[in-house]
């Protein structure tokens, strides 16, 4: 089979989803979609989505009923939906994965791709999955079957599992996104690239009146001098606890700069900048949004436990997820349901570089 003639299966039906599904017809590829929540999506075994931004047109889209039917179809798998929903969806496909099969994970935190991995060995099947710190596009569902895809990043860093598939598994990447990837050494690498828990949580927390006021507020706008500068210290903690595990990755001023091509130095003028010229998007107006929901339990407090297995502190990051927890009423620390599926709590620091080659 050649690669334009793949068939990928896309799980999650929110606008990352659908953006992706709106590139991939675009660029020829035959497109099924599913919604684990069973929401979402008309009814029926086709569906017509209209895309309007980076992409444009109207795009035929295959639909399909359950996980199973899904993977069956499907050569390559995309995993669109919240963190939070990784471990469901896996659960939900495991039984029905093939060898060589391709999971890509857009975007993965927690090091979710590992338990999927680690899910299809232990049942003797061998996949590759392909992680990607952060989305290939930014988009927004405006309807069921309408996306507006807002941005197409210009560089993101992937690796997978097993390690020995990257250069095959980049250049069918290549082949569905375009020549925008760069490598990254390992699984935790692309989980420690991916900047939203350091940025969303203090952008959520210190606009936490608005959220509960529903207004309309842009988002980097209010990321005003003294927000910026907690989240230049929370990315610095994350920039520390990746080479403690002897890892590089790039600071949150260089992440926008690659991604929307910025040019200021500072996250306080980036901001400035990235309002003057995109005006948006908007904030969250929802106290139960993702900025603390996934992204503490998924970002913040999978670092804490990273962090105790390099035997390092992380103050700044401890302070966000316990302020957090109180001002949301919820216990963050709880809620990550990979961490101990993946027994990270009682993990050691070679046993897990061990598992992610």
């Amino acid at each position: 089979m050649t690669q334009q003639n793949l068939h990928v299966g896309i799980a999650g039906v929110g606008g990352i989803g659908l953006a992706n599904a709106a590139w991939l017809r675009q660029a020829g590829f035959g497109v099924t979609l599913w919604s684990p929540r069973g929401t979402g999506l008309a009814g029926g075994e086709r569906c017509t989505l209209q895309a309007t931004g980076v992409v444009q047109g109207s795009f035929e889209l295959q639909v399909a009923a359950s996980a199973a039917e899904l993977a069956r179809q499907a050569d390559v798998l995309v995993i669109a939906v919240p963190v939070n929903g990784h471990k469901a969806v896996f659960d939900a496909l495991a039984p029905h994965l093939r060898n060589d099969q391709t999971l890509v994970v857009s975007s993965m935190s927690s090091l979710s791709a590992l338990y999927v991995y680690e899910l299809a060995k232990a049942r003797g099947v061998s996949i590759t999955v392909v992680s990607m710190g952060t989305t290939t596009l930014t988009a927004r569902r405006a309807a069921p079957d309408e996306v507006k895809v807002m941005t197409r990043r210009t560089r993101l860093g992937i690796s997978t599992l097993p390690q020995s598939a990257l250069p095959q598994a980049k250049l069918l990447c290549q082949a569905l996104f375009g020549d925008v990837l760069d490598d990254d050494a390992n699984a935790l690498a692309s989980a420690l690239t991916n900047i939203n828990p350091v940025a969303h949580a203090p952008l959520a927390v210190f606009n936490w009146t608005r959220i509960e006021r529903a207004e309309n507020w842009p988002q980097y706008h209010y990321m005003t001098p003294h927000v910026a500068g907690v989240i230049v210290q929370l990315d610095a903690e994350r920039r520390a606890l990746a080479r403690a595990f002897g890892l590089q990755v790039r600071s949150i001023e260089v992440h926008f700069a690659k991604s929307f091509n910025t040019r200021s130095a500072q996250l306080a003028d980036i901001a400035a900048e990235l309002h003057a010229s995109r005006g948006g998007p908007p904030g969250p107006t929802d106290v139960g949004t993702r900025f603390l929901g996934e992204d503490v339990p998924y970002g913040l407090v999978f670092s804490s436990v990273l962090a105790r297995i390099a035997g390092m502190p992380l103050p700044c990051t401890e302070t966000m997820i316990d302020t957090s927890s109180l001002i949301a009423g919820r216990d963050f620390r709880a809620e990550n349901d990979l961490i101990d599926a993946l027994g990270l709590r009682t993990e050691t620091f070679d046993g897990l570089l061990q598992r992610l080659r």
